[in-house]
């Protein structure tokens, strides 16, 4: 395993920061009872950039940090442990993809939309209803259709951000 330097540390502690201000302030909050149904925003814009600049397993503890200290810092409902794993996912699952079907070719536009589009379609589309469903009696048809037109809109945004400020600042990160 590689041993993470100071200096990605504080990478990595301002991703957390930001997920948490991006998904626990500056975002759309809509309650289905007593409990978030549904969240429009770019919370998981740091945890998917942490994941693909420095590697799955920093995008899995920006989103598993992120999820669990925002969580405590702005409750909504009961702390439920698998919507931290679906996080953790989301910065995991696209840094696999391009580390594994995207090596050795040239970053494009495109690889970043199937990688980002899979792993969000996985986490956001999928599970986080899934485990609404299971663990606050969320019926999964009704976040769905929101999920869906909010991916629609994220994952090219999240794709287009990420590879933007990759080719920008990948000198400084991977010095």
């Amino acid at each position: 395993m590689k041993k993470i330097s100071t200096r990605e540390m504080v990478y990595l502690s301002f991703l957390v920061a930001l997920n948490i201000v991006l998904s626990r302030v500056a975002s759309i909050r809509i309650n289905i009872g007593t409990v978030e149904g549904i969240r429009i925003g770019f919370g998981a814009f740091p945890t998917i950039f942490a994941g693909i600049m420095f590697g799955p397993l920093a995008g899995g503890i920006v989103g598993a940090l992120g999820d669990f200290l925002g969580f405590f810092i702005n409750p909504s409902g009961f702390y439920f442990p698998p919507i931290t794993l679906s996080a953790a996912l989301g910065g995991m699952i696209p840094a696999f993809i391009l580390q594994t079907f995207f090596k050795n070719q040239p970053d494009t536009l495109w690889q970043y939309i199937i990688a980002i589009g899979i792993g969000q379609v996985i986490t956001s589309v999928i599970l986080t209803p899934y485990f609404l469903q299971l663990g606050f009696n969320i019926p999964f048809l009704v976040t769905l259709p929101a999920r869906i037109v909010a991916q629609c809109i994220n994952v090219p945004l999240y794709s287009f951000l990420t590879l933007a400020i990759k080719k920008k600042t990948g000198s400084i990160l991977n010095y």
